[in-house]
């Protein structure tokens, strides 16, 4: 079983930056593929990054790319979503994801593990 544990949300103005962190444990770290969604209120979960088990691939979904950027350092079972020129529409809660596959997919069903999520606000 994976437990997957983010922080690093909170409230930041329209234009400000938020790094968020992902600490995993109960699995090797490199065995997993990771991604963060996010959830906004009456809407579903959305895929907005993902990384590779060696972190040599990445994907992103066009709301995000170029304004945030996924990476993972894995001798300290920790996955980071830098997010720059945060907007409005990019408030949610954001999730955790892992899985064990070699690819990097970008939905909700390639996940089999979540963790409990973390709240960004952004202030207009």
């Amino acid at each position: 079983q994976v437990q997957l544990v983010e922080s690093g949300g909170g409230l930041v103005q329209a234009g400000g930056s938020l790094r968020l962190s992902c600490v995993a444990s109960g699995r090797t770290f490199s065995d997993l593929a990771m991604a963060w969604f996010r959830q906004a209120p009456g809407k579903d979960r959305e895929f907005v990054a993902a990384i590779s088990m060696s972190g040599a691939i990445t994907s992103y979904s066009d709301s995000v790319k170029g304004r945030c950027t996924i990476s993972r350092h894995n001798a300290k079972n920790t996955v980071y979503l830098q997010m720059n020129s945060l907007k409005p529409e990019d408030a949610a809660v954001y999730y955790c994801a892992a899985t064990l596959t070699r690819t990097v997919p970008g939905t909700t069903a390639g996940y089999a593990y979540w963790g409990q999520g973390t709240q960004v606000t952004v202030s207009s």
